[in-house]
């Protein structure tokens, strides 16, 4: 009977140190690190949400797992305003463009989020730069070569030039307000409804110049249809090496898309910086830089105050042209 008994007590006391061991381990066990998502204010397909995907796919051995979300709509303030309103921990961070950032502060009444003071930056991610063409039918026509036929024609001849863009405020239009404020000619405005039939007018001769980004227009420029006269970015782009910028003309002037990354305003500064690390890094990888130059993008990973520095410049910058211009969507 003892012997029973002093069975009994073992298997009982080898049950309790088991499950207090299996309890321990539970215990013990880190809470399994919940993925980052990165919100993209614009839809699936498009050269942001392609840049996007690449850089996720390029960090994640140093983020782990990334879910990509697009949040379109109200030119990007609905996605926008999704990470403005996250939980500041680190796990959701989105994208921070020029239209989101810069132009719609001052294009809509009404914004849902603050874009200077909303958010914490991370890095500049591309910049993309833009292109003035014109329907080389027409400048063949009008003996127009270079920025300064073109300003020469149209002071000339003020209100005889149109451009097209993708809509009233659109960074095509905003970008040919700029252009003529600095180089103090009239052209006319023609908005239309998205960048392709914009595209589409200036390629039949509905309308005489644009400015595009660089991605969009240079099948038609390579294929003869379009003749660039500028690109817009501070210094000519490897993609069109012969194509002077619109900076050595009228100096300071730069009109290019960029886009980075953002988190919501109190994510902490360590979080910030071991975003910044390895988003950074994936950035710089030289995979990356190959696969962005494709679609005419070039990887621009920033500190967090050079980025914040960038959208401060351009929502200042931006202020003016609009208010110039006279556009509003609300």
């Amino acid at each position: 009977m003892n012997h029973l008994l002093s069975q009994k007590r073992r298997f009982l006391l080898a049950t309790s140190v088991a499950t207090l061991f299996a309890t321990s381990l539970a215990i013990a066990q880190p809470t399994p690190a919940k993925p980052l998502k990165i919100v993209v204010p614009y839809a699936a397909g498009g050269p942001i949400d392609l840049t996007v995907r690449l850089l996720a796919e390029a960090a994640k051995n140093e983020l782990g797992t990334v879910i990509v979300e697009n949040r379109p709509g109200a030119g990007g303030n609905i996605g926008a305003d999704v990470v403005a309103k996250a939980a500041p921990d680190g796990t959701t961070i989105g994208i921070a463009a020029v239209a989101t950032h810069a132009i719609n502060p001052w294009l809509f009444k009404k914004m849902p989020y603050n874009a200077l003071t909303d958010f914490s930056p991370i890095t500049l991610m591309v910049r993309i730069p833009n292109v003035l063409v014109m329907n080389a039918d027409t400048a063949k026509r009008l003996n127009i070569r270079s920025v300064a036929d073109l300003v020469s024609f149209a002071k000339a001849n003020p209100g005889k030039l149109n451009f097209g863009s993708g809509g009233n405020g659109s960074a095509g239009h905003l970008a040919g307000e700029l252009l003529k404020s600095r180089a103090g000619f009239f052209a006319v405005h023609i908005p239309y409804n998205g960048g392709a039939p914009a595209q589409q007018a200036l390629l039949t001769g509905s309308v005489d110049f644009n400015i595009d980004n660089l991605a969009t227009a240079s099948a038609n420029i390579q294929g003869g249809k379009l003749l660039a006269l500028a690109v817009t970015s501070t210094n000519r782009d490897a993609a069109l090496a012969n194509v002077p910028a619109l900076n050595e003309t009228y100096a300071g002037l730069a009109i290019d898309t960029w886009w980075g990354l953002v988190a919501p305003k109190g994510t902490p500064a360590a979080t910030v910086a071991q975003l910044n690390k390895a988003l950074s890094n994936g950035l710089n990888q030289p995979a990356i830089k190959e696969r962005f130059a494709k679609l005419f993008a070039t990887a621009m990973p920033t500190s967090p105050e050079g980025f914040m520095q960038l959208i401060a410049a351009e929502h200042a910058k931006y202020e003016a042209v609009v208010k110039r211009s006279g556009a509003s969507v609300d």
